[in-house]
């Protein structure tokens, strides 16, 4: 919705973070051509298991399930991400993300032991 002075962004059923503890706040910077298949590899399904909630401030991001249903995010646009998903930045993007932190730290480490070889 827009009125004179703001710009209001509302997506409803967002995505339910019950059974979840702490939830960590994430900025990203990511060049256009990364791909997490390969980081995600030895994850359960080959995909990051853990749910996220963000809005694009520049770029174009698309996310694939498992069932190879893709999604497109681009800038200015909210996203909600599953549980079960890959990302392909299509467009040099920056992202600000919410997600569980045990989860999401459980696929960030596994990331990093990746690229260290």
């Amino acid at each position: 919705m827009q009125i004179p002075g703001a710009v209001i962004r509302q997506r409803t059923e967002f995505g339910d973070v019950n059974g979840f503890d702490k939830i960590s706040g994430e900025y990203f910077t990511l060049s256009a051509g990364v791909d997490t298949t390969p980081l995600f590899e030895g994850l359960e399904g080959g995909q990051c298991q853990c749910p996220h909630w963000g809005f694009v401030l520049r770029g174009q991001i698309t996310t694939t399930d498992a069932k190879g249903v893709r999604e497109t995010v681009k800038a200015n646009d909210l996203f909600y991400w599953p549980p079960g998903h890959n990302v392909k930045v299509d467009d040099d993007a920056e992202i600000v993300m919410f997600s569980p932190q045990r989860e999401h730290s459980h696929v960030i480490d596994h990331m990093l032991e990746k690229v260290k070889g």
